[in-house]
Formats: structure tokens, C-alpha cells, sequence
């Protein structure tokens, strides 16, 4: 969490809840504030002409959400929907930019989180792209373990559905099921009552 709470609601923030299956905003749309998720989770995904869902990342409590247009001035580029009933801290545009302005560190932070999605995106499509779906689901696993996103840090249990890694790599849910079934028969992850841990 680069902003605080605190910090948000210093300058001026709101607190909005949100029901799950909520739409919060979406991709084309015109963007007017800066959102962090308090509680719950989101995905940020985009939609195709068919309906289906390419789910560009799942955001936890702490996290922020489509910022790309606070520095572009351009739409929304993916749709934010409420995963299960969540609060979020929503901060109007121009003084989230105000904010970044006073503050060249809390700017620069920023900036650094930004580059992090942007390189797992990169990460994310050339995998997708040149790799075996195996390559592709222990890619993503070991980035999310690796930055403790949607996996228990006790037990290494994988907090995402199938469908929503099939989601996130383009797969289909069929191909995850068995990929994942393969990968634990060679001991690449475990798969215990259904759950995977990796």
C-alpha cells in the first residue's frame, strides 16, 4: 500500500461499498478517481465481443486499480467488477495529482508499482505467447508466490480458481484442469482435495 488510508482521506477521499458481480467502472469509460481496494477483491479484465473474460490481474485489499488513465488522460483501458462484496477508497483525479505533485517520493513510489505491473505484464505475454501452457501456469504461479499475491504464505496454497487462472493466461479452463493434473504428476505442484499449492 503506497497510500495510506490516513493519508487518502486527509485529502479528501470517500469510502464506497461495492456488491459483488458490482461493475465499478469500465474499459472505454472516462476515468475521475483514484480507487484502492480496502476490502474484498476485484479483477481488472477485459471483455471480448464473445463474452469472454481475459482477466488482467485479481487486486487485493491495499491495492490500487486502474491508474493507467490518471496519467494518460485516455479511457479505462480494462473493466473493474467486484469479485464478492467490497469497500473501496476513491480519491477525485485531480487531487490524486495534486497529491503526487507535493510529494516526489510518494510520486516516485508510484511510479516504481506502475513498472512492476507494467514488466508482469510483459512477463505474462511472452509466456502466453512462446510457451507451453505448463510453462505458461508455473510462470504465473511462481511470480505470484514469489510477490505473495493470492497465495497463503503458510501452506502455499494457490487462492485462485482455475477458471480465473485460465482467465489470466488466455487458456482454456479444460487445458488449465489438465496441464495443472499433468504438473502434479511430476511432482511441479500438489493438487490435495481439489486444492493446488504450489
Amino acid at each position: 500500500m503506497i497510500l495510506t488510508i490516513d493519508l487518502l482521506l486527509a485529502w479528501g477521499a470517500t469510502y464506497k461499498k461495492i456488491s459483488a458481480g458490482e461493475t465499478i467502472f469500465k474499459e472505454g469509460g472516462n476515468c475521475c478517481f483514484y480507487h484502492q481496494l480496502v476490502s474484498g477483491n476485484v479483477k481488472w479484465l477485459n471483455i471480448n465481443e464473445d463474452g469472454k473474460e481475459f482477466i488482467q490481474t485479481i487486486i487485493e485489499p491495499g491495492e490500487s486499480f486502474g491508474e493507467l488513465p490518471l496519467f494518460d488522460d485516455e479511457p479505462y483501458a480494462a473493466t473493474a467488477i467486484a469479485i464478492n462484496d467490497c469497500i473501496i477508497i476513491r480519491l477525485h483525479k485531480p487531487v490524486f495529482i495534486e497529491l503526487l505533485k507535493e510529494s516526489p517520493k510518494l510520486h516516485f513510489e508510484f511510479s516504481r508499482v506502475l513498472a512492476q505491473k507494467v514488466r508482469f505484464k510483459l512477463l505474462l505475454l511472452k509466456t502466453i505467447s512462446l510457451e507451453e501452457p505448463d510453462k505458461c501456469i508455473s510462470t504465473l504461479l511462481d511470480y505470484l508466490k514469489k510477490n505473495n499475491k493470492h497465495i497463503c504464505t503458510d501452506c502455499n496454497q494457490v487462492k485462485l480458481t482455475r477458471q480465473q487462472i485460465a482467465s489470466m493466461t488466455g487458456l482454456r479452463v479444460e487445458t488449465v484442469i489438465r496441464t495443472m493434473r499433468n504438473m502434479h504428476m511430476k511432482g511441479q505442484l500438489r493438487i490435495d482435495k481439489g486444492k493446488v499449492y504450489c
